[in-house]
């Protein structure tokens, strides 16, 4: 659990724990990046707005960013792989996989039409497809285009 690799009640206030607060918002979805550094708890590259919407939200991850993870893997860019990404975070997190009807992802796909990253527009999608939820994320091209990201 978290609260394990705590080191002093400042560091405690600073983490996301992925249980809902007083002031829940429902849904949130983490992108591929969110959802690697929040496994790696590498929390000093989350945002204090990001750290509250984790806080504050059930937490969902798309298939597609399960994939991405282990291309990522494949490509040396980090060492964990998918599958152990999405244990962590279920574990010490409660992010579920979404299993939100893939033509649903693919039609709201058909309308983002900003990046030539098919990975970045069926994650946005997928968020967007889901009741307009929204998307945790760092990337200043999705921030830019999806109106509901958060960082």
């Amino acid at each position: 659990m978290i609260g394990d690799l705590i080191a002093h009640e400042q560091e405690a206030e600073s983490l996301p724990t992925g249980e809902p607060s007083s002031s829940y918002r429902g849904v949130s979805y983490l992108d591929t990046q969110t959802a690697v550094w929040l496994a790696q708890r590498d929390f000093d590259r989350t945002s204090p707005r990001a750290k509250e919407q984790i806080r504050s939200s059930s937490l969902l991850i798309s298939p597609l960013v399960v994939v991405e993870i282990e291309f990522l893997l494949e490509i040396g860019r980090i060492v964990m792989g998918a599958e152990e990404v999405r244990v962590v975070l279920h574990a010490d997190f409660g992010v579920s996989l979404c299993d939100l009807d893939l033509t649903a992802i693919i039609k709201a796909a058909l309308a983002e039409k900003w990046t030539r990253d098919p990975l970045d527009r069926l994650i946005v999608a997928h968020a967007k497809a889901k009741g307009f939820s929204p998307l945790i994320s760092a990337d200043r091209k999705i921030r830019e285009n999806y109106p509901r990201a958060v960082w």
